[in-house]
């Protein structure tokens, strides 16, 4: 018997076609996002901001600048997946309860944060990081929609500069990709064929 993780898995497709008509309750976005928010972070730094565009409003001005995107209108709620460049300052406080409840030392949290400290001094690797971080997240948010009878489709079709002046992204916050999600209506495809794991795998 197939595990239902497995299932979702190989049954998730990108959809294009939304039901306009559905509509997500606050409290089922927050779900979403918490469960978004189990995905790994580097060092927990947890550098990333999901912003739920849901009102038609803001739909309009999102849609405009993801160059006409149906999908963004017709999606329940897209969220705009924002990856932050890392600080190490934010560290103690994210890792105090964690260093409070006695599963980790507090030498280790302080190194922790020496080591974020010391990765992440360049830019390309604090992009860089910013950028994994909310491609991780987008991706447990895609499979938390799945396992919710909810629809996905990860977006990157945006003008990147046009959606961080709209929205008033801050400084630090890089724009990785855009996740519709809702009720899928008719016409998607099925999942696209994959190439074979021979192809992809290497055994060393």
């Amino acid at each position: 018997m197939t595990h239902p993780t497995i299932a979702l898995i190989e049954k998730r497709i990108s959809a294009n076609h939304f039901d306009p008509a559905h509509a997500l309750p606050a409290a089922d976005i927050e779900r979403l996002v918490g469960l978004a928010t189990r995905a790994p972070t580097a060092y927990n730094l947890q550098n990333w901001r999901f912003i739920a565009v849901q009102s038609p409003e803001a739909k309009a001005r999102l849609r405009a600048i993801a160059y006409g995107q149906k999908k963004v209108s017709d999606a329940a709620v897209t969220f705009i997946l924002c990856g932050r460049l890392p600080d190490a300052a934010t560290l103690p406080d994210r890792l105090r309860p964690f260093v409070d409840a006695g599963f980790m030392p507090p030498a280790i949290a302080d190194a922790w944060r020496e080591g974020a400290d010391a990765q992440y001094g360049g830019s390309q690797a604090a992009r860089d990081e910013a950028l994994r971080s909310a491609t991780f997240g987008a991706a447990t948010l895609i499979y938390a929609a799945e396992a919710l009878g909810l629809s996905s489709s990860a977006m990157v079709g945006f003008d990147q500069e046009a959606l961080r002046k709209e929205f008033s992204l801050e400084p630090d916050e890089i724009p990785a990709l855009l996740v519709a999600v809702g009720r899928a209506a008719e016409g998607n495809w099925p999942q696209k064929p994959r190439r074979p794991v021979s192809e992809v795998l290497d055994l060393l």
